[in-house]
Formats: C-alpha cells, sequence, structure tokens
C-alpha cells in the first residue's frame, strides 16, 4: 500500500446504490493510502456522490461544498454521482469544485488526484454516456449490521420522467460469480444483512458477460445467494412489478434468509398516466402481484413509490391513484412530487399541474402512508418476530428492524449492536415504533 499523509472524506447523497459506490471508491483511495476521515472533519479531499432523482440537485451540491470549505477553505473537492454525469460543466462553475467527473470516471478518481492545487473552474472528465457499458461491482458497509450490494446498474427502460437511462447508460449486471464473492466478504465484514441494490434489480442477468441476453436471471441470482453462510438476512430493494415474478415470490415465501418485504414501484394508480408514463405495466397487474404477495406470504411488508403531479394528472386521475393505493394491502408509500427534468419527453409535456396542486397531493398521499404503515404494525401486534439490532444511539435507545420491517427500540445497551433477538410486538409507540417484549434473547431481560 501506498502510504500519504492526505486525508479523504465522502458525503453521499441519493439512493443505496450511491451508497454502495461510494463504499467501493473509499476502500479504493484507502488503499492507495489515504486516510478516511467523516465529512465534518478537516481533510485534504472531499468526495461529494450526486443524485439527479430531485429538482434541487444542484442546491444539495452547492450546499456540500460550501460545507467542505468550511472545514478546510483550501480543501480539494470532488463532484461524481448521477448529476456529475448530466450537469458537468455547471456543476464545475461551482465555487470551490475542483473536479466533475462522470459515470466512467468515477471508478477511476486516485488517477486525477496527483496535483490537489485548487482550479479557479473545475475540471471535467465526462463521456458519452453510451460510453458507460460496463460494470464496476460495489458493494458498502454503512455500519457493521446491513451492507448494500449492487448486483446490476443502467436501464434500458425509456420512463417519460426520468433521467436515470442518461445518467447511468444501459442496462447491464454483475458476474453471479462476482455477486457471490462480494457476498462473502461482506460476510467476513460482520454485517448480518444484505440489501441487494441496482437500478433495475429485476432486469438482472442482462449484460453479465458483455452481451444483452439473460445468462442468469433474478431468479438464479437470489436462489444463490440464499445458499451463502453467514448472512442472517437477504432484503430485496425496489423491483419492478412486471419483473417480479410469481416463481420469485414463491421462492421469498420459502427463503432460508429473504425476508418477507417488498418495494414496488407504482408511480399512479390511472392506466391513463401509467401510459403516458411508458411504464410496462397496468395497474391490473401491479394489484395481482400484491395479492399474490399477500397470498403466500400473509405477513409481507410491502413498500410502493408514487409521483404526484405528472403533466395531465388531473383531479379524476389523482383519485384514482388514491382510492386503488388506499384499497391495497400494501405497508407503507414513498411519495415524490414531480419535478420537470431536462432531457426528458415528460418536461414538454402539455397539462402541467400547479405546483401547489403537486404538493397538496403529496401531503395526501403521505397521510394515507402513515395510516397504512399503522394499519400494517397493529395487524403485526401479538406476534412472535426476529429483530436484527443497529448501531445508531438515539435518545438513550437503540433501534432495529424485524425481519417484515417493523420498526422497534429499546433502552440502549452496546451489547444488542447487530444481534438478533426473538421478541414479542406488544403496541405501538408515538413515534411510529413498536413496543415489545422479549421472547428469547440472552443479552437482556428488560421490557419496553
Amino acid at each position: 500500500m501506498i502510504v500519504n499523509d492526505k486525508k479523504v472524506a465522502f458525503h453521499t447523497l441519493g439512493c443505496k446504490l450511491n451508497f454502495s459506490e461510494t463504499s467501493t471508491i473509499s476502500r479504493d483511495l484507502v488503499e492507495k493510502g489515504y486516510q478516511q476521515v467523516t465529512f465534518s472533519e478537516a481533510a485534504d479531499v472531499y468526495v461529494i456522490n450526486t443524485c439527479s432523482v430531485t429538482h434541487n440537485a444542484d442546491k444539495e451540491c452547492k450546499y456540500w461544498v460550501k460545507q467542505a470549505l468550511k472545514l478546510n477553505p483550501e480543501a480539494f473537492t470532488v463532484i461524481v454521482g448521477c448529476y456529475a454525469q448530466l450537469k458537468p460543466n455547471e456543476i464545475a462553475e461551482i465555487h470551490g469544485v475542483d473536479l466533475v467527473l462522470g459515470a466512467t470516471e468515477k471508478f477511476k478518481i486516485s488517477d486525477y488526484l496527483n496535483d490537489l492545487t485548487k482550479n479557479d473552474l473545475g475540471e471535467v472528465h465526462s463521456c458519452e454516456i453510451d460510453e458507460a457499458d460496463f460494470y464496476v461491482g460495489s458493494y458498502s458497509i454503512g455500519d457493521r449490521t446491513r451492507a448494500f450490494l449492487k448486483v446490476q446498474d443502467g436501464c434500458d427502460y425509456k420512463c417519460t420522467y426520468c433521467t436515470i437511462p442518461l445518467a447511468r447508460g444501459i442496462s447491464r449486471s454483475d458476474s453471479l460469480e462476482n455477486v457471490l464473492n462480494n457476498a462473502r466478504k461482506i460476510v467476513e465484514e460482520g454485517a448480518k444483512e444484505i440489501v441487494l441494490t441496482g437500478v433495475n434489480i429485476g432486469d438482472y442477468g442482462k449484460g453479465e458477460f458483455g452481451n444483452k441476453r439473460h445468462d442468469h436471471t433474478f431468479l438464479d441470482l437470489i436462489k444463490e445467494l440464499d445458499e451463502v453462510e453467514g448472512i442472517d438476512r437477504f432484503r430485496i430493494s425496489s423491483i419492478e412489478p412486471n419483473l417480479l415474478k410469481t416463481e420469485t415470490i414463491e421462492f421469498v415465501a420459502h427463503a432460508k434468509r429473504f425476508v418477507p418485504h417488498f418495494h414496488i414501484p407504482l408511480q399512479s394508480g390511472s392506466n391513463e398516466i401509467l401510459a403516458k408514463m411508458k411504464r410496462r405495466y397496468r395497474k391490473e397487474l401491479y394489484a395481482e402481484r400484491i395479492s399474490k404477495i399477500k397470498q403466500l406470504i400473509p405477513d409481507c411488508c410491502i413498500g410502493v413509490d408514487v409521483i404526484t403531479g405528472f403533466p395531465g394528472e388531473t383531479d379524476a386521475h389523482f383519485l384514482e391513484t388514491y382510492e386503488f393505493l388506499n384499497s391495497l394491502p400494501i405497508s407503507y408509500l414513498h411519495v415524490f412530487t414531480y419535478s420537470e427534468r431536462d432531457n426528458t419527453e415528460a418536461a414538454e409535456m402539455e397539462g402541467a399541474v400547479d405546483y401547489a396542486v403537486r404538493k397538496k397531493r403529496s401531503k395526501m398521499l403521505r397521510v394515507l402512508s402513515a395510516k397504512k404503515r399503522r394499519a400494517f404494525y397493529e395487524s403485526q401486534l401479538g406476534k412472535v418476530k426476529e429483530v436484527l439490532f443497529e448501531g445508531n444511539f438515539k435518545e438513550g435507545y437503540i433501534t432495529g428492524y424485524t425481519e417484515n420491517y417493523v420498526k422497534v427500540k429499546s433502552l440502549w445497551n452496546p451489547e444488542l449492536v447487530n444481534t438478533r433477538a426473538k421478541i414479542e410486538l406488544k403496541e405501538i409507540g408515538e413515534d411510529s415504533w413498536v413496543r415489545f417484549t422479549e421472547v428469547e434473547n440472552p443479552v437482556f431481560n428488560i421490557s419496553n
């Protein structure tokens, strides 16, 4: 290992996939001799991994650059990630930015850090997104409990509101062998849970060996991972409803390590709006998937993504979405207020929804989400589940999640970190967590 006296700090915006890639980049720099410190400490190099999903990506980027320069005005700041690929020249003009790396260059960051002299204008090394046709495996260890494992990148879908294909390129997958090897490396780090991440993980297998055919399927992947020794849990992050096959649901229902938790994007409960979005399913298929999950896995937690205020969404369309979601046995919603993104079809569509109306609709769905979550939690009371405690100390408590994603907390006890316990869920607390009593755990003997 090359040894130097330079310190590097990282900050990640956006999704679990970004976190896995930041972790991989950080390991590379540590191997090159850099000392990694937290973003709240003075460092010689600050790396900010950006997101492009929300409309305020530019504001977030500027804020974190400013925070870095407060800690060290002479620090060398590097911007990577989706926003860096989409708007490199715009980012280069932000005061304090020294280097902007695109989709392919971000994994070669050490090649660009030979000279850490501050630049008057950020230096850009970006590529045409068509050149992002190779795969770089990644995984992150955020804490001792949970790790994010990247299995797929890019997307071949053409949803009219989405910039991700422009930021990440075509759909391509890690080899099955490398995914399994990375999972075993995570085991060595001591994590108990692995979350599978990617842009469109249900498309896993496409581009696995540099071709467009599927050498393996997502079902092949999870079957192999379910046999990895040393991991207690695998959790599937987000999977498209048209790619969530019945066979996958059936396998998860009886898997050894895959937990009963799905996150399935819907985006709209109106077929007319789904067509305008160029989504690859109708709401009837979505309802079938939810029904099949609940038939085979009654206690399964189901999360849903939904967008409000898409161009042309009338009050009737929104009410159709609201009533559809209300009718489904789902557990919570991730609500996104539509925002126009450059170089997307939707940005040019007629029928823009007033921003105040978009926000009002989002608020209504967030209230519905709270009701759905409470109803799901209430359905779990009196049942015995297994909690995995995390390492976060919050106001004197330790928190954890059951296999089906019910949040619980207990009085802080460092011996509980990264341990499992059989518990009985008793009642819902004021801040939407569930009180419990222990059923089987050698570490603690208190009621909560």
